[in-house]
């Protein structure tokens, strides 16, 4: 697929670097994050020479998936295929998306100073991204600034003004299983972003009674598949897990490939991260309050699933696994 875009002709001097010996030391960078160095003598390809190459191969590598690997539904038939598998998998119904966002470390300029400076006081751009059932990634949005937050960054991208102007296509309001209360379909987040109709955090952790624990715990066991998608991901290109000593416009690059990549990889792999024969859900602790966000009357009416969670929606095992999650 990326062959036609960076094999280079033999000269009468010396024979050129072949276009699989390029994207091997490219896919090899991407795995272990070494430097550029570091893969010189591993490689016995000049270090100079990689610096070029691996960028070339990167931009042909995100040419060739472009928007084939990462797709976003555009029919209410498509959300609601990605509403089953969270619905079958989590037991969690009408959930189209989990959203989150993840800090990609790197070296900045000097001249940058501290425009890149997050609250972790490390220099970083963010990785925002909507993640299915699956682990695969629908929608990323890559290269604010690390100084921003979760929710500034939603509010900024393009997922979120076809939200608002209604170009997503959502499947209108229908009603949860086994039930006559209508809500609707919906992404669900951590408390960094504002609660809306369609989109779905934790109660705070003050005033709350257990039925608000069990919704919490239901909602977290639904939105920490983004978590474990960036945690597969960056285990695989473990470039994603150290400070990358380059310029921001090749770590986007960089961390756009990664996506990329890893939906490819997801797309020829269909064996699931969970295991079939997994009953129940492993117990998760409490979840801390991140900030205040207010909301509409109407927003937080679709809360109504806090109702179902502990009633017609209940699952056998989440009452222990909210007292063992809070010891």
């Amino acid at each position: 697929m990326v062959s036609p875009l960076i094999q280079k002709k033999d000269t009468v001097m010396r024979q050129a670097i072949t276009a699989r010996e390029r994207l091997a030391v490219t896919l090899r960078f991407l795995a272990t994050g070494n430097t550029y160095k570091d893969l010189a003598y591993s490689t016995r390809i000049a270090n100079n020479t990689l610096s070029r190459m691996i960028p070339e191969t990167l931009t042909a590598i995100a040419s060739v998936l472009g928007d084939n690997a990462i797709q976003c539904p555009t029919d209410p038939a498509e959300w609601k295929v990605i509403e089953d598998g969270f619905h079958s998998l989590w037991q969690f119904p009408h959930c189209i998306g989990a959203r989150d966002g993840k800090h990609v470390k790197f070296r900045p300029l000097r001249s940058d100073g501290s425009s890149f400076r997050n609250y972790k006081g490390h220099d970083s751009i963010v990785l925002l991204a909507l993640v299915d059932a699956n682990y695969k990634f629908l929608f990323v949005d890559i290269g604010r600034n690390g100084r921003m937050n979760d929710g500034a960054i939603f509010r900024e991208s393009a997922l979120f003004m076809k939200l608002m102007d209604g170009s997503l296509n959502l499947p209108p309001k229908s009603p949860l299983p086994d039930s006559d209360i209508c809500v609707p379909y919906m992404f669900v987040a951590d408390d960094a972003f504002a609660l809306k109709e369609n989109l779905m955090k934790p109660y705070p952790e003050r005033d709350m009674t257990p039925e608000k624990r069990i919704f919490n715990y239901r909602i977290c066991s639904a939105r920490r598949v983004v978590k474990n998608a960036f945690g597969i991901m960056s285990n695989k290109f473990r470039i994603l897990l150290q400070t990358i000593p380059l310029y921001v416009s090749k770590v986007e690059l960089i961390t756009k490939v990664c996506c990329l990549l890893h939906n490819f990889v997801l797309a020829r792999n269909s064996q699931g991260y969970i295991p079939p024969n997994v009953d129940e859900l492993p117990c998760l602790p409490g979840i801390a309050t991140q900030g205040a966000n207010h909301s509409a009357a109407s927003a937080r009416e679709v809360r109504h699933l806090t109702w179902y969670f502990n009633t017609v929606g209940r699952v056998p095992w989440q009452e222990r696994c909210v007292q063992e999650g809070n010891r």
